[in-house]
């Protein structure tokens, strides 16, 4: 290890802030820390995106189109003009009888200096077809003097993620310092390879975690790039085994303190479940029963349940989630059930009330829009236990609101509340000690790799089977062109008393800048666009529209009004794709579905099959298809199994959003790919048995390293 500079502590833990490094002054430090980047460990691990190949010049009469490269050549001539925004070209020879121009649209008058003929420059981009031949757009470059004899360098160049405020240069001399204080193998190692069972393992045929950070830094000139580019690089697994134990670890370690905790014991007779079964117009599916009785058994136990329920939509949860409710009023206990929107609320609150209502069980409606004297009195019946189940928004979440004996908590969609809510929701059981169970619900069918990654603190349960009677929603692909044909089709639907959505997803024009942007107000405007379209098109068809910048008054009154019949038509953004049950619309039209992931179609099919019409989804998209996106497609349209999609999504797309962990609380993965590395699962699993059987201290070291204080929400 090399002698620390001007005083640094000892970095055996890569704890040191940056300050202590050179030239990181209050500025900088704050600019790196609004990244994540604190100490000089978070530097380790801040890991390039890709790599140059600035160990060679190509001539340029060698470039290829599409292949990054470097080469080095004489200012042949220079020419500054403005066509729609300010250009800059600059023609470069090298003498392998080839012209290559560097093109600028943003630049400087002292930048337009440097480049007199005769200068001599080194450059490197990815070369591109242009008007006169082979182009570079905004290359890297550097003026060299007359006599310059600069050396090429002797490893691939890192590209970091971009830091606000801190120029690339700058956050790579940092890194520099960073790499240049890590500590010996034995010191920065945490995965001993004489831990009993581990000799077994992958870990043992991979380069420790000192050689792998060097190696992804300063990948020697014959590193295998496309092993690195892949993700597949032997220093790259070993990382990612780490970083997946690190997030199992806590994981479990939040499950075994959520076990220590005691919970109201709601083991009875089931009566009230019994006469819920009996009083139902159908009959409960064999997923549907299955669940139920993991779901009385984990209830009757004196610890808290924690446990997940995953269906696809329209799998009948909300059934499973009343019966639920039911063992716990039969012990005189209250439930709470949370949803993420008033309108879900709501429709919540219509089937608990159906349901429960009969049986004497007392059902209350606590939300944003209940006011005044309600509110006072909803508030009342809550805290003296006469309300026994309570249905809401956030607003349960609150601090007014007091349970007389909360026993059982429901969210559904948990991925859409934040920590804190989810925290304080669970806090309000009894002052007895006692933490509520919770029943945590799910539209979004989860994959087996993310269920065994990201909820390793809870037990999953599947609701893989449909109410019989739903008739599969017949799904077709069809190109913008024939976008007459479909209002007329609509024209058609409507005119026989059904109803149809049409959801407006915008297709991404590049911002002022040339990088792709979007935001609500555009996809707010791509739907009045549509709206005024489709109203002047269809007059007669009552046309209704919601979007993501409208108040939330204002949708929650258009979705009634279309659910409860006076739309036809309803233009909306992608805010409809967890919504309200409308079983007469029976046709949704999808534009520019080849932008959306395959979970978010699947969400958005789902809203239409759910009465005993025949239901079509029509996938409307701008030619020509990427392969990825005909993939997609092509999968919606070959099944409609939710469980089958999401695996399929996994593959395509990667873990994405799916599990919300900008609210868990979770750090986003920065090396581990749940797609790419789900074969290491089963050792990682593995692994933390030894850990936390052997080396409970090196298990502590793991999860601080990859995920320092996440660790406490990871139970909300």
């Amino acid at each position: 290890m090399r002698t620390k500079r001007h005083g640094a502590p000892s970095l055996a833990g890569g704890a040191t802030p940056l300050a202590a490094l050179r030239g990181v002054g209050a500025g900088t430090a704050e600019k790196l820390a609004a990244r994540g980047l604190v100490t000089v460990q978070d530097l380790w691990l801040h890991l390039p995106l890709r790599y140059e190949d600035r160990t060679r010049l190509t001539p340029i009469r060698d470039l290829q189109a599409g292949v990054p490269a470097q080469v080095e050549g004489t200012v042949e001539a220079v020419e500054r003009g403005f066509r729609y925004r300010p250009l800059l070209r600059v023609a470069l020879d090298d003498g392998s009888h080839a012209t290559l121009v560097l093109r600028f649209f943003h630049f400087r008058a002292a930048q337009v200096a440097q480049f007199r003929p005769g200068v001599r420059l080194r450059c490197f981009g990815t070369p591109r077809p242009g008007q006169h031949g082979l182009e570079i757009v905004h290359p890297s470059y550097r003026v060299l003097g007359d006599a310059d004899e600069v050396a090429l360098g002797d490893s691939l160049d890192p590209v970091y993620p971009a830091v606000e405020g801190v120029g690339p240069s700058t956050l790579k001399k940092l890194i520099g310092q960073a790499l240049d204080l890590l500590p010996d193998t034995a010191v920065l190692d945490l995965l001993p390879v004489s831990l009993p069972g581990v000799s077994e393992t992958v870990l043992a045929t991979l380069p420790d975690m000192r050689e792998s950070l060097l190696a992804l830094h300063r990948p020697p000139v014959d590193a295998d790039l496309a092993a690195l580019a892949a993700g597949t690089h032997p220093a790259q697994r070993r990382l990612a085994i780490e970083e997946l134990l690190a997030h199992h670890l806590s994981l479990r370690r939040q499950r075994l303190a959520q076990q220590q905790l005691s919970a109201r014991s709601l083991a009875g007779t089931g009566t009230l479940a019994s006469r819920l079964r009996q009083g139902l117009p159908f009959a409960l599916t064999g997923a549907q029963q299955r669940v139920f009785e993991q779901i009385s058994q984990d209830l009757a136990t004196p610890s808290p349940m924690q446990r997940l329920v995953q269906g696809d939509v329209g799998s009948g949860k909300t059934v499973v989630a009343a019966l639920a409710a039911t063992l716990a009023v039969e012990r005189g206990c209250q439930v709470a059930l949370a949803a993420p929107t008033e309108l879900l609320a709501e429709q919540h609150l219509a089937n608990l009330r159906a349901w429960l209502e009969p049986l004497g069980i007392r059902v209350a409606w606590l939300a944003g829009k209940v006011t005044g004297k309600a509110r006072a009195a909803a508030l009342a019946d809550v805290a003296s236990g006469q309300a026994q189940v309570v249905v809401g928004t956030h607003a349960l979440m609150q601090e007014g609101v007091a349970f007389h004996d909360l026993a059982l908590v429901i969210v559904d969609e948990q991925h859409r509340f934040g920590v804190q809510q989810r925290l304080a929701l669970r806090d309000k059981g009894p002052a007895s000690g006692h933490v509520p169970h919770q029943l945590v619900m799910t539209a979004t069918p989860i994959p087996r790799t993310l269920a065994m990654t990201a909820y390793a603190d809870l037990d999953v349960s599947a609701i893989d089977e449909l109410p019989p009677g739903r008739t599969p929603v017949q799904t077709v692909a069809v190109s913008a062109e024939r976008r007459p044909e479909l209002v007329e089709r609509i024209r058609g639907a409507c005119a026989e008393g059904r109803q149809a959505y049409w959801v407006c997803t915008l297709i991404e024009e590049p911002d002022d800048d040339g990088k792709p942007g979007q935001d609500l107000r555009q996809q707010a405007q791509a739907a009045e666009r549509t709206f005024a379209q489709l109203s002047q098109q269809l007059p007669g068809v009552r046309v209704g529209l919601v979007h993501g910048r409208m108040k939330a008054s204002e949708k929650q009154a258009v979705m009634r009004a279309f659910k409860e019949g006076a739309l036809d038509l309803l233009v909306a953004t992608t805010v409809i794709e967890v919504g309200v049950d409308v079983p007469n619309a029976s046709l949704m039209i999808v534009e520019n579905a080849e932008r959306l992931g395959l979970a978010q179609l699947h969400q958005l099919r789902g809203r239409v099959g759910r009465g005993a019409a025949a239901s079509s989804c029509v996938l409307l998209y701008q030619p020509p298809l990427s392969q990825m996106a005909r993939q997609r497609l092509d999968v919606l349209r070959q099944t409609g199994d939710g469980f089958v999609i999401a695996e399929k999504d996994l593959e395509l797309r990667g873990p994405g959003e799916l599990l919300g962990t900008r609210q868990t609380g979770l750090a986003a993965f920065r090396i581990a790919d749940l797609a790419r590395d789900a074969g290491l699962l089963p050792q990682v699993h593995a692994l933390a048995d030894r850990l936390l059987a052997h080396a409970p201290d090196a298990a502590d070291r793991v999860v601080a390293r990859w995920i320092g204080g996440a660790t406490r929400y990871a139970a909300a």
